[in-house]
């Protein structure tokens, strides 16, 4: 399925790193931000993660949350958490049906091998659950900026 701004974001409930359970209406009246990313403790995943760690009260003052998701377990999300200061919630979708629903579970090619995985993807939902904004093929460095940016822009029209 691709997604298309304006569409309602697909509704989920997936487990936290506290092995809380989440849903996404929870958060209805609030802007989201859905980061899609490879794997804990890789080079562009903590790099993007901590860009928005560093963020993270600049977001919080503009009524948006910040979410994570890979599919790695719970267990390693507490570690990246842990190793990097992470002060938002990391969701773990081992069975990939968040990551299939969004989209971004998609066939990979690396050093001539085909695989599947997810593509670095960031989604911005608006207050009334609708995608505001579509990120893809996310370059880590500065995206965390660039999304804030759109928020602001987005609130202001």
């Amino acid at each position: 399925m691709e997604l298309e701004i304006n569409a309602k974001a697909p509704n989920f409930e997936a487990v936290i790193q506290t092995e809380e359970k989440i849903s996404l209406s929870q958060y209805e009246g609030k802007w989201v931000v859905l980061f899609f990313y490879p794997k804990d403790n890789t080079s562009g995943c903590t790099t993007e993660a901590c860009s928005f760690r560093d963020d993270f009260d600049k977001f919080k003052d503009i009524n948006t949350v910040v979410l994570g998701i890979s599919p790695d377990s719970v267990k390693s999300h507490n570690n990246f958490i842990q190793k990097h200061g992470l002060n938002y919630d990391l969701i773990s979708d081992t069975e990939k049906e968040i990551l299939q629903a969004y989209g971004v579970w998609k066939e990979k090619k690396m050093y001539g091998r085909t695989y599947m995985g997810v593509e670095r993807t960031t989604v911005i939902i608006a207050p009334d659950g609708t995608i505001a904004e579509i990120y893809r093929k996310v370059k880590p460095a500065g995206h965390s900026d660039e999304v804030f940016k759109r928020i602001v822009e987005l609130q202001n029209q």
